[in-house]
């Protein structure tokens, strides 16, 4: 086998069983209290009605419960699907529904949401993660099975390793039509992804892993398990640290940093990052959007003894697939190149009718390898269009959308150059943003909606903006629809009511036109 997702976790729980595995505020577990933890859980998991996908939902976020809900998950044998309770809930509802899942593991930080998200799914089972009695919530509640998930492991034993192929976690991302789509990640695709860095980066049970990523976000994969694999402690920072958290490294003595480049953007604007400030950190990972250069000396200069690197990679080929590590050679480039494949993945750079570009040109990148996911759950046409299977091999490739410059020799890093379509990433998050123009054409009821990244610094984007074709619109009713629907980071900035679109010569909305009439408004 290649290896089960909860395989690390375990052996360094027998291995270290008294080191710390999650800080979090004034609380710490040891591996042996997060394994307990998360055996109650699983225990209370394994009552299970009949059918559904071995795959259990975690609604739940920044918190104990939800930690050992993603371990009880993987306990019970299944794989987990994270669901932020910060989401509209119906969002939430049709995540839930699209997934099929028939258990649930909760707790206290979804407490303003469980009722509604309860209200609105079919029977299933529901494991409070911090709570020992649950009768008022099963009371409300009569077409679920609530049960405690305090205090129940008792005789537990860990259920046979899932298959390679089966599904180790479920993300939904963004989608063009307006709903989102579920990427199917398998055991054998983490296993690779968490082989690749142990290899690379030689961690140990005395790091201190940061925790920046939401669940839902793939590369909190990283923090988690690539810290348990290792042995050492995931620290998940407090709310008012996650923009500005120069204190919270120093105080949880972090030292291995994985963010998002815009987190580190707005330190240095904000002169968090002076020379020498987090001497303890070894390493530095960002990843989930393009890396502006002057970030990332910045961050060297504040990081001396670090090691800085840049990571790409899309959910659907499993976290990261290739990386960059800065050196002062880097330094004056406006871009962080995205760097080589890891060991064991393939790239492609390929023109529009996919064949190879020379060396020096520009293509999309296409990726291949165990990394490659399964797929988008229950959508066979939207795999098949993005998952490639080459005529010659037998090889899956799957179509990143990317446009990056073939290197002139193997030697040298690819350059990131853009997107090929309208997806966009926003602070590390992949926004699709024909899924927004779709509600926005619900919410207001224009006959077209058009959304723009706005502003733009460089290759990141700092915001949304909207374009209604309409005579006028109420922005604050807008905008309140849209937040029932779609999740913070989505909702534009600002939208305008435009009377007509501008149209290009092929009859195509211009959006360039568009983005300029915004700029002078």
């Amino acid at each position: 086998m290649a290896g089960w997702l909860l395989d690390g976790f375990l052996a360094s729980a027998r291995r270290l069983p008294g080191r710390p595995a999650l800080s979090l505020g004034e609380e710490e577990l040891s591996y042996s209290d997060l394994e307990a933890r998360a055996m109650d859980i699983a225990t209370a998991l394994a009552e299970r009605p009949r059918g559904g996908r071995r795959l259990t939902g975690v609604l739940a976020t920044r918190s104990v419960g939800a930690y050992a809900g993603v371990l009880g998950a993987l306990f019970n044998g299944d794989g987990y699907l994270p669901l932020n309770p910060k989401f509209p809930v119906a969002r939430l509802g049709y995540m839930i529904a699209h997934a099929g899942i028939t258990r649930l593991v909760t707790d206290a930080s979804a407490a303003s949401v469980l009722d509604a998200v309860l209200d609105q799914a079919a029977g299933l089972v529901v494991v409070v993660a911090d709570r020992n009695d649950v009768r008022d919530l099963a009371g409300r509640h009569p077409r679920h099975r609530v049960l405690p998930g305090r205090g129940r492991a008792a005789g537990f034993s860990a259920p046979t390793p899932p298959a390679d192929n089966a599904m180790a976690y479920l993300l939904y991302t963004s989608g063009s039509t307006g709903q989102p789509k579920g990427v199917m990640v398998s055991h054998a695709n983490v296993a690779h992804f968490l082989d690749c860095c142990e290899n690379r980066y030689q961690l140990c049970e005395t790091d201190r892993f940061s925790q920046m990523f939401d669940l839902g976000f793939d590369l909190s994969v990283f923090d988690l398990f690539v810290a348990w694999k290792s042995g050492g402690c995931v620290c998940c920072p407090g709310p008012g640290e996650l923009m500005l958290p120069a204190d919270y490294i120093r105080r949880s003595g972090i030292t291995v940093w994985f963010s998002v480049p815009s987190v580190a953007v707005l330190m240095n604007r904000l002169r968090q990052m002076e020379p020498g400030a987090f001497p303890q950190l070894k390493l530095s990972l960002f990843c989930g959007e393009a890396l502006p250069g002057e970030a990332a000396a910045a961050w060297a200069a504040a990081a001396p003894n670090s090691i800085v690197e840049n990571l790409y990679g899309p959910t659907e080929v499993t976290l990261a697939c290739m990386a960059h590590r800065w050196t002062a050679a880097d330094a004056g480039k406006a871009i962080v190149p995205i760097g080589s494949p890891f060991a064991g993945m393939n790239a492609r750079v390929v023109s529009a009718d996919r064949t190879p570009v020379g060396p020096g040109e520009v293509g999309e990148l296409m990726m291949s390898g165990p990394q490659v996911a399964l797929g988008y759950l229950d959508d066979k046409a939207k795999t098949d269009a993005a998952f490639i299977v080459d005529p010659a091999t037998g090889g899956r490739w799957y179509r990143t959308g990317d446009l990056v410059r073939l290197p002139d020799d193997v030697s040298e890093p690819f350059e990131y150059l853009g997107r090929l379509d309208h997806q966009i990433k926003l602070h590390g998050h992949r926004i699709e943003l024909g899924e927004i123009e779709v509600a926005l054409k619900e919410a207001s009821g224009a006959a077209q909606a058009l959304v723009v990244p706005w502003p733009v610094n460089g290759k990141t984007v700092a915001g949304l903006a909207a374009f209604l074709e309409c005579d006028a619109i109420d922005e604050k009713s807008v905008l309140h629809r849209l937040r029932q629907r779609l999740p913070d980071y989505m909702i534009p900035k600002a939208i305008h009511a435009v009377p007509s679109f501008p149209l290009t010569s092929n009859l195509k909305v211009d959006r360039k036109q568009l983005m300029a009439q915004f700029s002078t408004t």
